[in-house]
Formats: structure tokens, C-alpha cells, sequence
């Protein structure tokens, strides 16, 4: 193999040039030896390798591989089952948002009314005078700050455009100030 590599690199007196010249003629192995060597060659400097009648190797491999004939799915039957696991997985959303909110321990029952039996007698209660909320007299500095601060509300993103309408309020004279 040294002395392969030797006659490929031009470093055989023309004697031995010779004579590893015949020897590649008669040994297949050499022979092998030269085209790999050869082949190593031509990749470090970065030379496409020919390939030797690659092509029509490839064409006659391909003339002896069986042609095989299948029927292509019809698109109609993919649009079919595409239109159809989604209308499952449509059902089955809203069964499941159905379930959860009819029969979750969590969600509130609702309280039947019932009508009282004729021998239970309604004493109707005396009615609870209204309630009326104090009123605090604000001379606007809260309504400022709740605007300012109104960006970091977590409500925010849920309200849509309430955050962006000004709050107005105005003080009314109580009834006997008039």
C-alpha cells in the first residue's frame, strides 16, 4: 500500500514506477487500494469523485423493482373525518362544561320554593325601615387616584372598555338643604 500511495505522490524512481504500474494491472486488490486512495484525494480537495455509469446503474436497478399500484385515499373521506373528530371533540367539550357545571359539589343548587301548609299561619313582620348608606363627602382626590391606578386592577382585562370611561360623580343638596 506504501508504495501505492508513493507512485500516486510521484516519488518512485521510473523502475519501480514500472513496476507497480503491472502489478495494478494484474492484482484486483491493488487496484482497489489505488481507486480508494484516489477517492481519499479527490474529498480533501474538496473534488466532486465522477461516479462511473452511475446513472444507468440506476436506471436499470429501478427497471427491476415491482411497480406497485395502490388507490389513494379519496380527499372527501380525509375532509370527512377531519369534519367529524371535531364535531366529537365539539360534543364532548360541551358534555363535559354540562356535567361540570349541573353536578359539581361546587356549583350552587338552586332553592325550590315551597308553599306554606294551610295549617302554618303567615304572621307578616313589621317591614325594616330602609337602610341609607353613608354618604362621605369627597372632594374628588379619590376619584383621581382610582383613575391613576386603574391600569393595575386585575379586572381590568375582563371590563373591555370600562377602564377608559372617565368616572364623573357630582354632590346632590340633601333634602332639606334646598
Amino acid at each position: 500500500m506504501d508504495r501505492i500511495s508513493s507512485l500516486m505522490d510521484g516519488e518512485l524512481e521510473p523502475l519501480q514506477a514500472e513496476q507497480q504500474l503491472k502489478r495494478l494491472d494484474e492484482d484486483a486488490d491493488a487496484r482497489a487500494c489505488w481507486d480508494v486512495f484516489h477517492l481519499i484525494g479527490d474529498t480533501l480537495r474538496g473534488e466532486r469523485p465522477v461516479a462511473t455509469r452511475l446513472t444507468a446503474r440506476l436506471h436499470e436497478r429501478l427497471a427491476e423493482e415491482p411497480t406497485v399500484l395502490a388507490p389513494r385515499r379519496s380527499r372527501i373521506a380525509r375532509h370527512a373525518a377531519a369534519y367529524a373528530w371535531s364535531a366529537a371533540a365539539s360534543l364532548s367539550a360541551v358534555a363535559l362544561v354540562g356535567w361540570i357545571s349541573f353536578y359539581s359539589p361546587l356549583a350552587p343548587q338552586p332553592q325550590l320554593a315551597t308553599a306554606p301548609s294551610p295549617s302554618q299561619t303567615v304572621v307578616p313582620t313589621p317591614a325594616s325601615p330602609p337602610v341609607e348608606l353613608a354618604s362621605v363627602p369627597s372632594d374628588g382626590r379619590m376619584n383621581e387616584y382610582l383613575i391613576a391606578h386603574q391600569e393595575f386592577s386585575p379586572s381590568t382585562a375582563i371590563q373591555g372598555l370600562a377602564p377608559y370611561i372617565r368616572s364623573v360623580s357630582a354632590t346632590q343638596p340633601a333634602k332639606g338643604e334646598e
